[in-house]
């Protein structure tokens, strides 16, 4: 008997402790950031999610020409791609083809299945953003 009570104490502090630590998680003020853009590779993370923000990621992309980032979905997120440098294509499952360069910025909905491409002579660089999305935004 005494092994079974020792059992539930420590599966209630576990339990407790991993509570409060995710609490304090969802609960820890969130402080502004920066971030250089000089990024020596071709993908570069900036912003990893949880504890960082609230569930945003983003980061850099710099393709050469004719290179591509690969098909990928944004699950359930929306994702913002920022264009700095260059021009490409935006392949997305079920639309038309959306033309990227320098100055734009293209949405890409949840869950939804896309690919860039370079389509230029230079580098195409970019920023991308991928954000959460609550059911009752939806």
């Amino acid at each position: 008997m005494k092994n079974g009570l020792l059992f539930s104490g420590i599966v209630a502090v576990v339990v407790t402790w991993g509570c409060a630590a995710w609490a304090q998680q969802q609960g820890a003020k969130k402080e502004p950031m920066t971030f250089s853009l000089d990024c020596a590779g071709g993908d570069c993370v900036l912003l990893k999610g949880a504890p960082q923000t609230g569930g945003m990621r983003g980061g850099l992309v710099k393709l050469k020409p004719g290179e591509s980032v690969g098909w990928h979905s944004t699950n359930e997120n929306e994702e913002a791609l920022t264009i700095l440098h260059g021009s490409g294509v935006a392949k997305i499952d079920g639309h038309t083809d959306v033309a990227l360069h320098e100055k734009t910025l293209a949405y890409i909905p949840p869950a939804t299945r896309h690919n860039v491409t370079n389509t230029g002579s230079e580098p195409l660089e970019y920023v991308w953003v991928v954000a959460p999305v609550a059911n009752a935004a939806r």
